[in-house]
């Protein structure tokens, strides 16, 4: 059933869209992750300019997140104390990332810089996350592996941060700067990636804040939710690319996919998730980079650039 997206000034099928949304929302709910890292490199592949997919995406994510927000809210894992500080980073970040993107789009470059960014970040993330959770998978442990890649020199310092906080949900304590900066990081990949942060912000939770697993999958999301309405309000008022009905199409299957992700997520290890996430992650990354490498098939562009 093709449907015309105005703002995309593309046909695609409506059930693949929906399809799609149902896809990315189970992987919001299973690993906690707003789904965007996987799902506008996928609109970008079926011909969706990557500048209306990453915009459009953020909209999409708002619904996969607060869906996913609520399940692990009734489940009791959600850190509201940790997930507002790094909303608040988040919404820093996200306007800068917002006005970062308008340049861009003024110089020509957008489209590469999300490409190559995208692939840059995958790549870095997830070969990280895949042999840290191998080693754990084998009998080393995760804290002791991460205690050998992160020096005494990480520890001092961020034991040196002032403005010292506890964060009894979670079980730690740190200087409100760490959540606050790395809110501020994820929100400007919000804006420019089309993505809620959650791919990179999971991994940064566990092996640098030292969060628990199932509380890091409900307090990312939280943190995504709002971090993505900002961006999507910013994108549509200032960058005019978010297209409505392909967000809509996405978010009618992304809102069921999320709750199914959720129970199944139950059923995991820690360790496990954080495998099949990774796994996931790369091979999004070898496709993106396959396609920048490839040589186009029209070598001209009648629009953009330079």
């Amino acid at each position: 059933m093709p449907i015309y997206l105005p703002v995309a000034s593309t046909s695609v099928d409506a059930l693949l869209l929906i399809g799609l949304g149902a896809l990315v929302g189970f992987m919001s709910g299973l690993f906690g992750v707003g789904g965007g890292f996987l799902m506008t490199p996928l609109l970008i592949m079926i011909g969706i300019p990557p500048t209306v997919a990453a915009a459009s995406d953020s909209n999409q994510i708002v619904a996969a997140s607060a869906s996913g927000t609520y399940a692990h809210f009734r489940a009791g894992n959600v850190d509201f104390k940790m997930g507002t500080l790094m909303l608040v980073g988040g919404l820093i970040g996200g306007t800068a990332g917002v006005r970062i993107m308008k340049l861009l789009r003024a110089l020509g470059e957008a489209n590469f810089v999300i490409t190559v960014v995208y692939v840059v970040m995958l790549g870095s993330v997830g070969g990280y996350m895949f042999f840290e959770s191998l080693s754990a998978l084998r009998g080393r442990s995760a804290r002791s592996e991460s205690a050998a890649v992160h020096p005494s020199t990480y520890r001092r310092l961020v034991e040196a941060l002032p403005f010292k906080m506890d964060f009894p949900r979670s079980g730690v304590s740190m200087s409100l700067l760490m959540p606050l900066a790395l809110g501020i990081l994820v929100g400007i990949l919000a804006a420019i990636m089309g993505v809620g942060g959650g791919f990179i912000m999971v991994p940064v939770m566990v092996y640098l804040l030292r969060m628990p697993m199932h509380v890091v999958v409900g307090t990312s999301l939280f943190q995504i939710l709002f971090t993505c309405i900002n961006v999507t309000i910013l994108q549509a008022s200032m960058n005019h690319t978010v297209d409505f009905i392909l967000a809509l199409l996405l978010l009618l299957g992304s809102v069921i996919g999320a709750q199914i992700g959720v129970r199944v997520g139950k059923r995991l290890k820690a360790d496990q998730l954080k495998i099949l996430l990774s796994i996931v992650v790369l091979v999004v990354m070898g496709k993106m980079l396959f396609g920048l490498l490839l040589q186009p098939s029209v070598l001209v562009a009648h629009h953009g650039g330079h």
